[in-house]
């Protein structure tokens, strides 16, 4: 397959593009996250998520660790080329390495930061190492 479609993306000066990841069942935003050119290959070559971590300057396949991996569904390109939506089957339940359905668990209320989202698994068990 040729990959001129990459070229569609806006990537940024350091040659990455945001990615907000959505679960297809229940819309619900699970995470967002970093891709470069590399990691949205894999992703469509292997149909799961793989994105560019930031902190750790590598790729991650997403449950490479936990076994939480996100089958795509469909990738969706945002209107100016700079942004990624993907619809994905979260295995496990859970996309957050907090161990939680999603990274959005703190809401602000009055003022302060409140978790209004469980915890599913301990992440000390999902990470033993």
């Amino acid at each position: 397959m040729s990959t001129t479609w990459l070229n569609k993306v806006n990537w940024s000066d350091d040659g990455l593009v945001s990615v907000v990841t959505q679960e297809a069942s229940s819309n619900q935003v699970l995470m967002v996250a970093w891709m470069d050119r590399e990691a949205l290959r894999l992703t469509v070559e292997t149909g799961e998520a793989v994105y560019w971590s930031r902190s750790r300057k590598k790729l991650w396949h997403k449950g490479e660790e936990s076994g939480h991996v996100q089958k795509i569904n469909e990738i969706r390109l945002d209107c100016d080329g700079d942004a990624l939506l993907l619809l994905v089957e979260q295995t496990g339940g859970i996309a957050c390495h907090t161990g939680r359905h999603n990274c959005f668990f703190n809401k602000l209320e009055n003022g302060l930061w409140a978790v209004v989202e469980p915890v599913i698994k301990d992440p000390e068990e999902i990470y033993k190492k």
